[in-house]
């Protein structure tokens, strides 16, 4: 069962670090920077320092993300001998709480080195992006008012990593906003948004029962089934809409289709552990999306 504890000589028991950082997830953090550095490329502005400091920081507030989760849903008790989803480390008794807290610390702190350089390069509003997405990778599972029990797990995902990701991204390297990277931000959130539906829709007995409201524990499956095709839906839209504005190239990103719509129809057919692969399988189809998305607005000036 996925949330046993590993056996002595197991991968998981030698590896449990890098099981705590999910590898999996991490196409997540890296997307939004290819998003916003192609807007750049496009624009003439793009930078290699700032967009590299700005992948390794993302890529630390990714892992952070993923240690907060795994130590606050253990201790919340959301994560138990009944999860059918991925080893935990914390639950699983491969590192303990204080370990755990002790690396996410320590993640958090090199994120923050890295931010110090991004606020130099792009002023004071980094400051607020950076404190602002610490302070809500600890909140998603963590605090007196957890986003991810309260159903707002899929808004701070959207946000952090589609639209603040990929507007930062391209902020660090032009000094401005630019409307093509606040509207290129949008798929790429909903698209991780969708890693979480996921989750959640394959946790909803686990979550009802630890007392964590998502959206697919609060209202079901069959809504969360249909949270993922919307987000599906509007993502391959978006280009749709910068090809009306006259930029043609992104909507090479519809070729995607075919694996996003059928990866909907497995959501929408299994259920428990079989949707371990189809969470992974979507992690794989946004870096798919973004790959394309990227290289379509790098080119399509």
């Amino acid at each position: 069962m996925a949330g046993s504890p590993a056996t002595p000589g197991s991968p998981a028991a030698g590896n449990p670090w890098l099981l705590a950082i999910r590898p999996k997830t991490l196409p997540a953090a890296v997307v939004p920077v290819l998003i916003g550095s192609a807007v750049a490329f496009s624009n003439g502005v793009f930078s290699a320092l700032p967009a590299l400091a700005a992948l390794a920081g993302a890529l630390f507030l990714q892992i952070g993300s993923n240690l907060a989760n795994d130590v606050y849903d253990f201790k919340k008790g959301a994560d138990t001998a009944e999860r059918v989803g991925p080893t935990r480390v914390t639950q699983a008794g491969l590192l303990s709480a204080k370990q755990v807290l002790s690396g996410m610390w320590t993640v958090f702190a090199l994120a923050t080195l890295v931010g110090v350089y991004l606020v130099w390069v792009g002023g004071w509003p980094i400051v607020a992006i950076g404190l602002s997405s610490i302070v809500a990778a600890i909140a998603y599972t963590g605090g007196p008012f957890p986003l991810g029990y309260k159903g707002l797990g899929e808004l701070f995902v959207f946000l952090f990593f589609g639209v603040i990701a990929v507007s930062g991204t391209y902020y660090v390297q032009a000094g401005a906003l630019s409307p093509t990277a606040v509207l290129a931000g949008i798929p790429i959130g909903l698209l991780c948004a969708n890693i979480l539906v996921v989750n959640n829709v394959r946790d909803i007995e686990t979550d009802r029962k630890a007392g964590k409201r998502t959206l697919a524990a609060r209202f079901g499956r069959k809504f969360g089934v249909g949270m993922y095709l919307v987000f599906l839906t509007v993502s391959l839209g978006i280009p749709v809409g910068l090809a009306a504005s006259g930029l043609y190239a992104p909507l090479a990103t519809l070729l995607t289709a075919p694996v996003g719509f059928g990866l909907y129809q497995r959501l929408n057919a299994q259920s428990g552990p079989s949707l371990n692969a189809v969470l992974g399988a979507t992690a794989q189809y946004e870096l798919l999306y973004g790959l394309v998305f990227a290289a379509s607005l790098a080119t399509g000036r």
